[in-house]
């Protein structure tokens, strides 16, 4: 929906990154667009983080180095929990005394500014942070009317998690593009034996695949946000998730979780699954006879020229429009996404820098590297500022678990993007 609020100087943000690049020096001065001076003395600046984003060690690292570097700074930063984050976020927003840098979802961004209370950080992004870089994936959902409010810090994305020795037992190699990866998967798909474990509702795994087609799960006409499940793009996406899905025993009406699949995996009789290359830790923890067995690649795109399409989830970093010491917000806000950080925080977490230029940096990273090389086709969830309550009761998932229990795919898509469409527009107009 868009933003639509009194014209203020702080909302004269919203103009165009390109807009921005040609006002005035007094005019951005004036809207707090360009650095203000440091304050004297020493302040503290205060960060939320989620709890298991960073590691500890990752944190006292960047503390001390940061704090040495800025004399006059020190970091309070405070670990929050996912559940329940929503509601404080907003609460800080409305007051007078919030934190100064905040850690949200990427597919938040859009939540959080709807509700007003952000900084506009075009400018910055443009001059300080390298936007131009940004994995596609992070930096849309960020991005609302041409301003660019949330700033990549770190991003994750599925790939396939596979048994190398099984791949050599049947005789196949990793895949370059999807038919090789139905026909390899054929091949592993016998004797007892799962060619992949794909539960019928992940829904995201879908995404990427109707993606691919140059499908969308919703599009925005005119400010108003509609369901596109039954075009004949992401109905293809479907018909090719409903292949691979048959290639193994994954259950027509559950998502991924139920059971977790890294669990089924575990067990010994799966040749794959679509997950984030943390789950190898987890197999490798219920199943320690499966340590240096498991490999990775991303998931295969239609041609052999590049990776498939793929949900890009991870989290960006806001800043308070009513912080007290906007500069020295955005100052850390560098810190945490500059190169030396980055790299850093991807290597001890197994995540996706945040810009394609240092993927390179984690290519011994055999889990991250493929992630990385998929990150780069990464795509997030529609902008709409209400796509979390279609989640909420998502009909995606029993579109899905529809199809694969044989009913048309059209009809049952056209169902599900009518109830996308409905939820999306009835929330706009409240």
């Amino acid at each position: 929906m868009p933003i639509s609020r009194p014209v203020n100087c702080a909302k004269k943000r919203l103009l165009s990154a390109s807009a921005a690049l040609v006002m005035s020096g007094v005019l951005l001065a004036g809207c707090g667009l360009l650095p203000a001076s440091s304050d004297e003395g020493t302040r503290t600046v205060t960060v939320w983080l989620m709890k298991d984003s960073a590691s500890g060690d990752f944190l006292k690292r960047f503390t001390e180095a940061y704090e040495k570097e800025h004399v006059r700074t020190k970091l309070d930063i405070q670990i929050k929990s996912w559940d329940g984050i929503g509601s404080q976020i907003k609460k800080a927003l409305r007051g007078d005394d919030p934190p100064d840098v905040i850690e949200v979802g990427n597919t938040q961004v859009a939540h959080y500014a709807d509700h007003g209370g952000l900084e506009n950080l075009t400018l910055e992004s443009l001059r300080d942070f390298g936007s131009e870089d940004w994995l596609p994936g992070l930096a849309e959902p960020g991005k609302i009317n041409h301003a660019q409010f949330g700033i990549p810090w770190y991003a994750a994305n599925r790939v396939v998690v596979y048994r190398k020795d099984l791949f050599q037992q049947a005789g196949v190699r990793e895949p370059r593009d999807r038919e090789e990866w139905l026909t390899a998967t054929e091949k592993l798909n016998t004797g007892g034996r799962q060619g992949i474990y794909l539960a019928g509702q992940d829904w995201y795994t879908l995404a990427g695949f109707i993606w691919e087609e140059g499908g969308e799960l919703a599009v925005d006409a005119g400010g108003r946000w509609t369901g596109v499940l039954h075009s004949e793009a992401a109905l293809r996406g479907m018909s090719f998730y409903k292949e691979l899905q048959a290639l193994g025993g994954g259950p027509r009406d559950a998502d991924e979780e139920k059971p977790p699949q890294a669990g089924v995996f575990a067990q010994g009789n799966v040749a794959q699954i679509v997950a984030t290359p943390g789950a190898a830790k987890i197999i490798e923890e219920k199943n320690p006879a499966l340590r240096g067995k498991l490999g990775f690649f991303p998931v295969p795109g239609k041609s052999a020229d590049k990776p498939g399409a793929v949900f890009t989830g991870g989290s960006d970093l806001v800043i308070p429009e009513r912080t007290g010491q906007r500069q020295a917000a955005v100052e850390v806000v560098q810190a945490l996404t500059d190169k030396k950080w980055q790299v850093d925080l991807a290597r001890t977490m197994s995540y996706v820098p945040n810009k394609g230029s240092l993927i390179s940096e984690v290519a011994d990273e055999e889990g991250v590297a493929a992630m990385s090389r998929g990150a780069l086709q990464g795509r997030a969830t529609p902008a709409s500022p209400k796509w979390g309550d279609v989640e909420a009761n998502n009909p995606i998932k029993t579109y899905m678990s529809q199809v694969l229990g044989g009913a048309d795919p059209k009809d049952a898509a056209k169902r599900a993007s009518d109830r996308i469409t409905l939820t999306l527009q009835r929330f706009e107009e409240e």
